[in-house]
């Protein structure tokens, strides 16, 4: 097959999307097919790799080190060039004119669905767009021949719509992220602070705020804690002033995939708590590490995890701080057995799966 991935709203400091993107593709190509990625970038360019073709299509910047396809013209060209057998599109926004250009030349299109706009966008305007975001899903579900969620929380928002729906969870890097070889000491760890950690974009769809929030809740109680923040976005000043006064601790964005794992690894409790998370591989990284999760008992991350690694309540400081002591006194009991639970969960989840899931969706579409 000659699969293209066509991806927007992708930089450096990308997280969850690229590393989706990236991955599939790489199993696209290693798996013997031909592989197209389109993405946006400073400057026109096509450059081989042995994972496929990649061509970086001029693009403005729309903030935070992230850059938008305005012209789908420039696509549509590569795509013309690349022949493919089927298309794959991680962007609801704006590559929809491509989709319609691949209806008219008989190209199967599938729309792997990376956030649930209508949550996100509430999150954003403090209102509900329940309406308006269905309207566009049911234009878009016109528009492509297959549409792939994550979690059946992600599945929600397309309810009423007529979209193909194929739920298919996404990965972790099992090899990449691991626990440590060492066996956890439990000498002196009540003598030490609570270590926590959110690892993850600071931008409101993610819900930062109410990671920092909890922490300095924590701490208001006197519970002897500590926060590392890892990432960057727009919402760095204000978490820094939310959380001024706490042991709450920013360390930037990580570019080094070791270094977020060893992060991962060093903390008691990883801290992953937006309600409208779609999928949460923050999670899955963080449980492959041997880390046990605290999340929000409301979307896609709450389906990524069980009791044996996780403890969830209400997105509110509150109810997670209390989350957080329950589970802190979980480790604090069988720290090995936390570890070992944590790893067992994230193992459910081989990028595997979803290489072989979504070749399978891809044959299904190029043979009609």
């Amino acid at each position: 097959m000659r699969i293209a991935q066509l991806a927007n709203f992708v930089g450096p400091v990308s997280g969850g999307l690229r590393r989706a993107v990236d991955k599939l593709g790489r199993g696209y190509a290693a798996a013997g097919h031909e592989r197209l990625l389109v993405v946006p970038g400073p400057e026109d360019s096509v450059t081989q790799t042995e994972d496929g073709c990649v061509v970086t299509v001029k693009s403005p910047g729309v903030g935070a080190g992230y850059r938008m396809v305005a012209n789908t013209a420039k696509v549509c060209e590569a795509l013309r060039r690349f022949a493919p057998t089927s298309i794959e599109v991680s962007d609801k926004w704006t590559m929809t004119a491509v989709a319609m250009w691949a209806r008219r030349h008989s190209i199967p299109t599938v729309l792997v669905s990376h956030e649930r706009l209508d949550d996100m966008a509430s999150m954003f305007l403090d209102m509900d767009l329940t309406t308006p975001v269905r309207a566009l899903n049911s234009y878009l579900a016109s528009a492509y021949d297959r549409v792939v969620v994550t979690t059946r929380y992600s599945a929600g928002e397309w309810l009423g719509t007529r979209a193909r729906l194929v739920v298919q969870s996404l990965g972790v890097d099992l090899d990449e992220f691991v626990p440590s070889s060492q066996a956890t000491p439990d000498s002196g760890r009540a003598s030490r602070p609570l270590s926590l950690i959110y690892a993850g974009r600071l931008s409101r769809e993610k819900s930062p705020d109410l990671a920092v929030a909890t922490a300095v809740e924590l701490d208001r109680r006197g519970v002897d804690v500590q926060l590392h923040v890892y990432g960057t976005g727009p919402m760095a000043d204000e978490l820094r002033a939310l959380g001024e006064g706490a042991p709450v601790f920013f360390h930037g964005y990580l570019d080094s995939r070791q270094g977020l794992a060893q992060a991962y690894r060093v903390a008691d409790i990883a801290l992953s708590v937006c309600p409208a998370e779609t999928f949460g591989l923050a999670i899955l990284e963080a449980l492959a590490c041997g880390t046990p999760v605290v999340t929000s008992d409301r979307g896609g991350g709450r389906e990524s995890v069980d009791a044996t690694c996780a403890q969830w309540a209400s997105p509110d400081p509150a109810f997670l701080a209390e989350a957080v002591l329950l589970m802190a006194e979980r480790v604090r009991a069988d720290p090995d057995g936390m570890r070992r639970a944590a790893r067992a969960r994230a193992e459910l989840y081989p990028w595997s799966n979803a290489i072989d899931a979504l070749l399978g969706l891809h044959h299904e579409l190029a043979q009609g």
